[in-house]
């Protein structure tokens, strides 16, 4: 089934007006809606630093096989690439995958989190199936990345959602929101919303152009592997052990809700090791940056907290301690922070040493070999650092993190 847009109007006021869409039943007439502000719950994560919340809207039918695999391997890369602003912010990313009615689901909503292990282990999951009948359930799916994602109040942050897919929206269901709609509610939000097109339909390009422009963002276009530039380096495997190795600091302490929470963080973080070397690099890179840090230790880590002076190890009951723990001496207790807190601090100085000769390796490598300005990393890259600007951050990097 095909889409034509015939006529749009979008009224900078309290009302949108959306005109004629026709459907395989005829016209469609979507009458004026009126705009009211939606206010969400205050993110409990919030702080004084500046913010970077990103939803990927992605497509997950059968076409979009390759672009999900490059996704999986860049996810980290991305991530990485945003910490680099000045002032380095907290990242946190969300995901909508979506197919259509009829499909084994409509979608899927990954809230916005900055415990990026959970939020990849989740991405490491999609598989592309289903679709092939046209047009999917785009409207359902941005309206979903707006209403069902907890996005923070914060007045300076970046928020954004990437809208990636290579089918149009289907119109002619009657009982869902239908783009514009949703993108004047973003707007209002101040939520920028980005297109970005796999493959080359006309029906696609002229629709997320569209819904590019009405959200302030950019339209891109990429080929269905993602463009993807994957560079293996000569530190890739140090980097991946000595990460794994860092994870094993980490001590959880609490109530038995959050150590159930937390082991959770854990065991998304022992998924990762089946990932690819490369991809288990990135993670370890955007690890060792300021903003990387909250994806690594997350909130109730022991050593962190003890090291940092937050808490003393005395204060805190007996139950509440990590169990390896509780049946220790005072003193003995005392010295295995010391320990995990000496060995952790040598174990980032490598990683972060690693991560840059890669990071200098990889320049140089795609400056000679060319092609990168084409790719899904550098695409994004070029939207976030534009639009970002306006919220504070600055990008001084040339090029994306890869």
């Amino acid at each position: 089934m095909k889409t034509k847009l015939i006529a749009l109007s979008l009224f900078a006021t309290t009302a949108v007006a959306v005109a004629l869409f026709p459907t395989l039943n005829g016209a469609l007439a979507i009458p004026q809606v009126a705009v009211t502000p939606v206010v969400t719950p205050i993110n409990q994560l919030a702080s004084e630093r500046a913010m970077v919340e990103a939803v990927f809207v992605l497509d997950t039918t059968g076409s979009m096989s390759g672009l999900i695999e490059a996704a999986k391997e860049k996810i980290w890369s991305i991530a990485n690439t945003m910490a680099q602003a000045d002032p380095a912010p907290e990242i946190r990313i969300g995901l909508v995958a979506y197919r259509d009615r009829g499909d084994a689901y409509v979608t899927k909503v990954v809230d916005l989190s900055s415990d990026l292990d959970s939020v990849y282990a989740t991405l490491m999951d999609f598989r592309a199936d289903g679709g092939g009948d046209g047009p999917e359930s785009v409207n359902q799916a941005l309206d979903d990345a707006l209403n069902r994602v907890s996005w923070s109040q914060e007045t300076q942050g970046y928020r954004v959602i990437f809208l990636v897919g290579d089918a149009p929206a289907h119109m002619d269901y009657q009982d869902d929101v239908k783009y514009p709609v949703t993108i004047a509610r973003a707007k209002q939000r101040g939520i920028v919303i980005n297109a970005i097109q796999s493959g080359n339909s006309g029906d696609t390009s002229k629709m997320w152009q569209q819904i590019a422009s009405l959200g302030s963002g950019d339209f891109f276009q990429v080929e269905q592997d993602g463009n993807a530039v994957a560079v293996a380096t000569p530190f890739d495997e140090e980097m991946a052990e000595l990460s794994a190795k860092l994870d094993e600091t980490r001590l959880y302490y609490g109530s038995e809700e959050k150590k159930a929470e937390k082991r959770k963080k854990v065991a998304a973080g022992e998924k990762l090791r089946d990932a690819s070397t490369a991809s288990q690099a990135r993670r370890a890179a955007f690890n060792s940056s300021k903003s990387g840090m909250v994806n690594l230790f997350g909130d109730s880590e022991l050593v962190d907290d003890v090291a940092s002076g937050r808490i003393a190890i005395d204060e805190i009951e007996e139950e509440k301690l990590p169990e390896p723990l509780q049946a220790m001496a005072p003193a003995e207790r005392a010295e295995v922070i010391t320990q995990k807190a000496e060995e952790r601090k040598s174990l980032q100085a490598k990683i972060k040493t690693l991560a840059e000769e890669r990071s200098r390796y990889i320049r140089d490598k795609v400056a000679a070999e060319g092609g990168a300005e084409d790719s899904l990393d550098e695409k994004i890259y070029s939207a976030v650092r534009e639009q970002a600007l306006g919220k504070g951050l600055r990008y001084e990097a040339e090029s994306a993190d890869y």
